[in-house]
């Protein structure tokens, strides 16, 4: 972020914000920052816009240059997609080695800046691996550049600290005193669910399949203790899967179920075309089963991947499961 003040953390309470809504409609890492982008540059031009005719602009737009990192991490693959905007700087720290890693993401440029289109990376992380994010600002004191990242990779060594200290005691090696330019640092630890946590099934693009698969999933959700689920799961996979025999031109279908904080139910096809949620009418003989899968849920939606698409659905786990 460029500036500080009031005008600055305005700013960040906007991108944030902006962030956190398109991270709903589940884009990729590449397509979010796009978006990012031209939110930002759309902004920009009302605001100058409606400045009037003559008016100088007091002060740029704080947003123009932001620098973002955006990464999205699946805990059943261990595949990570990340795109960065300007230059924030990523460290990967191994497992059991400790040895620190600085990989190089394709370049993309600040945010509503223009230029070169965004570019995401698929990363497979093993479990237990330390993903620090930070900014520049973290490097400052040091002589330059590479003998800031060696100094870091010091602290970032010793992973089996708690991420927590390991924070702290970065922040305090690399800022030892009172700097000019802001410092962010991020850091996440990196898991794999175990295998009893997920089951998955490849279906063939045969109504009978639905009934397979209703039965697979119920058994499943009994070896869980979650009978209590069953009902509600069956239905939802049930319409998924028969919308995807219907609608997607024929490809393998995939059906994933993983518990975790919540039940999370996943259909994928080779289609690329959104389910739309709409209000049948009352004498429509279709059109209510994603409006029906919208209310038994608690979160639903659609990810696209180079082979078509994935429709995904959350449910709440009973209490007991979630102690």
């Amino acid at each position: 972020m460029l500036g500080h003040g009031i005008r600055a953390a305005a700013t960040a309470g906007r991108l944030r914000t902006g962030v956190r809504v398109l991270a709903r409609l589940d884009l990729s890492p590449d397509e979010l920052l796009s978006r990012l982008a031209d939110l930002v540059e759309q902004t920009t031009h009302e605001d100058e816009t409606g400045r009037g005719p003559g008016h100088l602009k007091a002060h740029a737009d704080a947003a123009l240059g932001v620098s973002c990192l955006y990464a999205v991490y699946d805990p059943v693959s261990g595949q990570c997609s990340m795109a960065r905007a300007g230059e924030p700087v990523l460290a990967l720290v191994e497992p059991h080695t400790g040895v620190v890693d600085y990989p190089q993401l394709p370049p993309g440029p600040p945010l509503g800046i223009g230029g070169l289109p965004y570019q995401s990376t698929e990363l497979e992380l093993a479990p237990g691996t330390v993903v620090a994010l930070f900014t520049n600002g973290l490097l400052q004191t040091a002589d330059d550049r590479e003998a800031g990242l060696a100094q870091l990779s010091q602290v970032l060594c010793d992973d089996r600290r708690s991420l927590e200290e390991l924070c702290d005691r970065a922040v305090a090696t690399m800022l030892p005193g009172a700097v000019d330019v802001d410092a962010t640092m991020l850091l996440v630890r990196t898991r794999l669910l175990a295998q009893n946590r997920f089951a998955q099934w490849a279906l063939a693009p045969d109504p009978a399949a639905v009934a397979t698969i209703r039965s697979a999933v119920g058994k499943q959700l009994g070896d869980w203790g979650l009978d209590d689920a069953a009902f509600t799961t069956e239905l939802i996979v049930s319409e998924l899967v028969t919308n995807a025999i219907r609608y997607a031109g024929g490809g393998p279908i995939q059906v994933r179920l993983i518990r975790d904080r919540t039940l999370t139910c996943e259909v994928s096809d080779t289609g690329h075309t959104a389910p739309n949620l709409r209000h049948a009418a009352s004498d429509d003989e279709g059109g209510r089963g994603l409006f029906i899968i919208a209310q038994m849920t608690h979160h639903w939606g659609t990810r696209y991947t180079s082979t078509g698409k994935t429709i995904w659905t959350e449910q709440e786990l009973p209490q007991p499961d979630r102690q």
